[in-house]
C-alpha cells in the first residue's frame, strides 16, 4: 500500500516537472499570463480607487487593500482555467493517448497538470503582490497570516483546476474548453465581493454574491490580510464548498481520463 502510494506521488511529480518545463520553454506564457491581472489591478485601482476609498468602503480609505484579494481571487480562477486548456490541447496532439498507454498513474496526468498550474499561480500572485504593494497595499495582520492568505488562494485556484480539468477532457477542443470555462470564471468574480462590496449591489445579485465561493475567499483573504473581519461562518462555508469540489471532481476527472478516446 505505501509503495503504491509513494509511486503515485512520483508519477505526479514527474508530471508536473513536464508541464513547469513547458513554462520554460515558453515564457511568454508566463508573461503574459502576469500582464493581465497587472492590467486589472492597474485599471480598478485607479479608475475605482478614489471613489470607493474616499466613501470608507475600503480598509484604511485605501482601494488597493480592498481590491487586491479580489483580484487574486480572479487570478487563480484564470490560472485553474487554463487546466482544461492544457489538457485539451494534449488530447488533440495525442499526447493522452501516449500517457495513457505508459504503466503510470490515472491520477498522474490530471495531478501533474493541477499541481504545475497550482505553481505557476504562485508565481503570478507573487508578482501581483508586488504591483500592489508599489500601489499601496500593505498586509496589516502579521506575516504568518500573510502566508495563510497566500495559500488559502492557492488551495481555492487548485480546487477550480479539477472542474476545469474535467471541462478539458470532456470537450477535447482548446477553444471550447477555453469558453466554457470563462462561463463560470466571469459570473463569479463580478457578482461577488472580489471588486465591490455586496451592499452596493441589488437585492436580488446579493442573494447570490454573498453565497458564493468567489465572496468566500475574498472576504477569508481580507481577514487574513487585513485583520478585517469575515461574515460568521464564512470560513466554514469555503472549506465546505472547496471539499466538495475535491469529492466531486477529482474522481470525474480521473474517470473522464479513462474514458477519453
Amino acid at each position: 500500500m505505501y509503495e503504491a502510494v509513494q509511486n503515485e506521488i512520483a508519477d505526479i511529480w514527474t508530471m508536473t516537472k513536464r508541464n513547469l518545463i513547458r513554462y520554460t520553454r515558453l515564457p511568454q506564457l508566463l508573461f503574459f499570463s502576469s500582464i493581465q491581472p497587472i492590467m486589472f489591478l492597474t485599471l480598478f485601482n485607479f479608475v475605482f480607487g478614489g471613489a470607493i476609498g474616499s466613501h470608507g468602503a475600503a480598509p484604511g480609505g485605501k482601494y488597493i487593500n480592498f481590491l487586491l484579494p479580489g483580484i487574486l481571487a480572479q487570478v487563480v480562477l484564470f490560472g485553474a482555467v487554463n487546466t482544461g486548456i492544457g489538457l485539451a490541447d494534449d488530447m488533440n496532439k495525442g499526447i493522452i493517448d501516449r500517457f495513457r498507454s505508459l504503466p503510470m498513474s490515472r491520477a498522474a496526468v490530471m495531478g501533474g497538470r493541477t499541481v504545475a498550474d497550482t505553481i505557476r499561480n504562485l508565481v503570478v500572485t507573487s508578482i501581483l503582490l508586488g504591483f500592489g504593494t508599489l500601489y499601496g497595499f500593505r498586509f496589516m495582520n502579521g506575516v504568518l497570516n500573510a502566508f495563510i492568505m497566500v495559500a488559502i488562494m492557492l488551495l481555492f485556484g487548485f480546487a477550480f483546476s479539477w472542474i476545469s480539468a474535467v471541462i478539458g477532457l470532456t470537450l477535447k477542443d482548446p477553444e471550447t474548453a477555453q469558453l466554457a470555462g470563462f462561463l463560470f470564471v466571469f459570473p463569479f468574480t463580478f457578482a461577488s465581493a472580489a471588486f465591490l462590496p455586496t451592499s452596493t449591489m441589488p437585492g436580488w445579485l446579493q442573494a447570490f454574491a454573498n453565497n458564493q465561493p468567489v465572496t468566500y475567499v475574498s472576504n477569508a483573504a481580507r481577514e487574513f490580510a487585513l485583520g478585517v473581519p469575515a461574515p460568521d461562518g464564512t470560513m466554514l462555508k469555503l472549506f465546505l464548498f472547496l471539499g466538495g469540489i475535491f469529492l466531486i471532481f477529482i474522481p470525474l476527472a480521473i474517470r473522464q481520463y479513462k474514458r477519453s478516446v
